[in-house]
């Protein structure tokens, strides 16, 4: 028995020891790699920025670190204008998200059996196929010579055709076609597993059938909600794909202006700082989201 447990516990060791390497050496590793660029100055050379230690007369290296690139980011309004732009266009485009996804995770999850498999096999389905692939179709959907500007020109709906393509329309288009199961499918499964006699029991004690779904079924399904909310919203905002391929000139988004820092200008710092911001934004938005749960749940 001793030896059973004793077993079990340096396998959960490994395990563990095993799991927290990969964690250090692929994601804490990097995060560190980009702070320490973005504490460092651009340059001519490789790699394109100054070391941040370096060796001088005495035993301990001298940090040779700044801001410099913080500083650019808080007082240029081009980076403030996308940082606000992707929070606006992200966090409009999980909404919507949201808006589509919730009927659709409450049908499946109200189907039968064989009609909830063949549905969430839908909802799957776009997955089969290249995430760069399905955005360039759009390309061709919504281009003025496209099918949608060709059918709504043959139905009288349009005498011109509109201009889809090049727009922020088409990035919430993009987005939120993207990510929807993203959003649909952590909804559904808190769905599928909540009691549904609750909602019998509140009909029967006189609620109606929306009143129910207020005070019952949404609030139970908070956790999907927020679960979805932010596998739809992270993503999106640090898009690139969606916003370089289906969006205009107009269109700032952090995603495309890290694009060109890193290959166009060759300003690593600047971008990395960038990177840094990006990724506390997106810790602050869990964080709070985690906590807003946690308090409801405590309530």
């Amino acid at each position: 028995m001793s030896m059973t447990g004793g077993a079990g516990r340096g396998l959960r060791r490994v395990i563990l020891g095993a799991t927290t390497a990969w964690l250090l050496a692929f994601t804490l590793l990097p995060m560190l790699i980009v702070v320490a660029v973005s504490l460092s100055e651009p340059r001519l050379g490789a790699p394109p920025f100054t070391p941040l230690f370096e060796w001088g007369a005495g035993f301990w290296p001298i940090f040779n670190g700044h801001i410099t690139s913080y500083v650019t980011i808080a007082s240029d309004s081009l980076y403030v204008a996308a940082f606000v732009s992707s929070l606006r266009i992200a966090a409009t485009s999980a909404f919507i998200t949201l808006l589509i996804a919730y009927p659709m995770a409450y049908a499946i999850a109200r189907a039968s059996a064989r009609a909830r498999f063949a549905l969430l096999m839908l909802v799957i389905l776009p997955f089969w196929t290249s995430f760069l692939i399905r955005t360039y179709a759009w390309t061709g959907l919504l281009n003025t010579n496209g099918p949608i500007n060709n059918t709504l020109i043959n139905l009288g709906v349009v005498s011109e055709p509109l201009t889809l393509l090049h727009t922020e329309f088409a990035v919430h288009l993009g987005i939120v076609y993207s990510y929807l199961p993203f959003m649909v499918l952590p909804i559904y499964a808190v769905l599928e597993r909540m009691d549904w006699s609750l909602i019998e029991a509140a009909q029967d004690l006189g609620s109606r059938p929306y009143r129910a779904f207020v005070r019952v079924t949404l609030p139970l399904s908070l956790p999907g909600v927020f679960a979805g909310w932010l596998l739809v919203f992270i993503p999106a905002l640090g898009e690139f794909i969606i916003p370089d391929l289906l969006g205009g000139p107009d269109t700032l988004m952090l995603g495309r202006v890290l694009w060109t820092e890193f290959f166009n200008n060759r300003d690593w710092p600047l971008a990395s700082a960038l990177a840094v911001v990006l990724l506390m934004t997106v810790l602050l938005s869990a964080l709070l989201l985690v906590k807003a749960l946690q308090r409801r749940e405590a309530a």
